[in-house]
């Protein structure tokens, strides 16, 4: 049996208890907005005026998270977090307000969605480097925000909904900007104080990254076969498998489906809080295994009592492999380059999911869409026999904060 590592008390400290309420809130927004996209975008501009919108918001994240690790090292994680944050304040309350006033032109929800793009770049790399300086025990601190957004995302869109029947979409962008307001403010009163990075210039700093990214077997090994899942797994099974779930058990079970993996991700949560692996990565990969349920049952269009098993243990062993993933990146990496490092693995893990999403209906159109998610299952076998056999990811040894 494999050797537990020692687990350092004193998680809720006042600085990350504030970290965790301002996410915890975040959170719950972030899960509230896309019903509000959804009724109100699709709406008034159909499917085409969702897919800009969102595409917007995507290509502003995956194209500036890289200069984001960089801005995080020069002016510090805590307050380019907290510009973000102000930054999405103002663009959901300028499409909250053209909902509340009238009918937004597209143009303008899509120019706002891009803002908040470029808002979420600069944010995410922060994360990261945030958790060491806040937690002594960055595993239990990534796993207790892990159940937050789990359960965030199973009473968010409920919640949205009831928000949308009481005031229209144009409200639940209000309730979403007030959420990065509280984010920021939880950020603003962190006592921790960190330094800028000196004398740094942008093409240097981000060769640096890179070479610092490049250097870790592990992590780019990783990624890589993160980036074969964007396009074969990640992408094709959220629009293929909605169309296959509510064609043949409706859209109760899709939501049912759905609702089990947030289930399931709390659950993996709470396993992670416990459970601390010598070898968080090999232990990830190998739980991983159960997300692949998931796509197997839609493929094969299982009765919904193997629908919700799927999904809730493929809500399980993605929310136990996030906590694994944050905290080794976050004990593995050197603080003075964490921030860059991190966009690199951001940048690598989410690029490839709107080439999947783009070319899944089209392949679908022609060798049907179970054929593409079952091959996505297969590939997610593989790509997980790919991690295991890979020394660099198999004999990643855990180490504590400070190690």
């Amino acid at each position: 049996m494999a050797q537990a590592v020692q687990v350092t008390p004193g998680l809720w400290t006042r600085d990350f208890s504030l970290y965790f309420v301002g996410r915890a809130v975040a959170l719950m927004g972030d899960a509230m907005l896309p019903v509000a996209v959804t009724l109100g975008v699709l709406r008034l501009y159909g499917s085409v005026g969702v897919g800009l919108v969102l595409a917007c918001w995507m290509g502003a994240f995956g194209g500036l998270v890289l200069f984001g690790g960089v801005f995080a090292d020069w002016f510090t994680a805590r307050k380019m977090m907290i510009g973000a944050d102000l930054l999405r304040v103002v663009t959901h309350l300028v499409v909250a307000v053209a909902f509340l006033t009238g009918t937004p032109a597209l143009w303008l929800i899509a120019v706002m969605s891009l803002l908040s793009g470029v808002g979420a770049a600069l944010f995410q790399p922060g994360v990261n480097s945030m958790i060491p300086q806040l937690a002594a025990d960055p595993q239990r601190a990534n796993a207790v925000l892990r159940v937050a957004d789990a359960v965030a995302r199973l009473l968010g869109p409920a919640l949205a909904g009831a928000v949308v029947l009481a005031g229209g979409p144009g409200l639940v962008y209000a309730v979403n900007a007030g959420t990065f307001a509280v984010s920021a403010a939880c950020l603003l009163a962190l006592r921790v104080r960190l330094a800028a990075v000196v004398g740094s210039q942008l093409i240097r700093d981000l060769r640096e990254g890179w070479r610092e990214f490049r250097a870790r077997t592990w992590m780019w090994a990783v990624i890589l076969v993160w980036v074969v899942y964007g396009v074969l797994l990640f992408g094709p099974i959220w629009p293929l498998g909605a169309e296959l779930v509510t064609g043949s058990l409706g859209e109760a079970a899709y939501v049912a489906g759905v609702s089990a993996e947030g289930v399931g991700s709390v659950l993996g949560g709470l396993v992670a809080m416990r459970y601390r692996p010598a070898r968080p990565l090999l232990a990830g990969a190998v739980a991983m295994i159960g997300f692949m349920g998931m796509p197997l049952v839609i493929a094969l269009r299982l009765p919904l009592p193997w629908l919700l098993t799927g999904m809730t243990l493929a809500g399980a062993a993605w929310a136990f492999w996030s906590v694994m993933w944050a905290t080794s990146v976050q004990t593995q990496v050197p603080g003075e380059v964490l921030n860059r490092v991190t966009a690199y693995e951001v940048a690598g893990s989410v690029l490839s999911i709107p080439i999947g999403q783009a070319l899944a209906p089209v392949v679908a159109a022609r060798v049907g869409a179970e054929t593409v998610v079952l091959f996505g299952f297969g590939a997610g076998l593989l790509g997980i026999a790919v991690l295991v056999g890979t020394p660099a990811v198999r004999n990643l040894q855990a180490i504590q904060k400070g190690e």
